[in-house]
């Protein structure tokens, strides 16, 4: 699926739910879906600097395309960690550089999130650009 028709999917689906607290119930269940992700790629180099609670990277790279795995200790975050795979992972580097990751806007995240939040937010995704520059 192109990326613009899944941050459509995306945005979609937010917009069913009117309250934020239902929103944040949508985000953490979507980071229960996440793989299980192995104790022993809970390493400093893959913590993503600047997040509140402690939240892991790691990538792959197959066939031209970057997968992600991810997890994290704080159960909002690792809703948002795994919004941000749902979207960018299996694309290529130029799809995740050309992108504004703008999805978190429409459906209103960044806005609602703690300060400290949005900036774990704001590290997360520089963290997935830095990664797509680097392949």
């Amino acid at each position: 699926m192109e990326l613009e028709r899944q941050e459509q999917e995306i945005v979609e689906e937010f917009s069913m739910f009117d309250e934020w607290l239902d929103k944040y119930e949508y985000i953490i269940d979507m980071g229960k879906s996440l793989a299980n992700f192995p104790e022993e790629k809970k390493t400093d180099d893959r913590l993503i600097k600047g997040c509140q609670s402690r939240v892991w990277l790691d990538s792959r790279v197959e066939d031209g395309k970057i997968f992600f795995t991810a997890d994290s200790d704080a159960i909002i975050t690792k809703g948002i960690i795994s919004l941000l795979i749902r979207l960018y992972s299996g694309r290529t580097p130029e799809e995740i550089l050309g992108s504004d990751f703008s999805v978190v806007e429409k459906i209103g995240l960044k806005e609602n999130l703690s300060p400290t939040r949005a900036n774990g937010l704001v590290s997360m995704i520089e963290k997935i650009r830095q990664i797509a520059a680097s392949v």
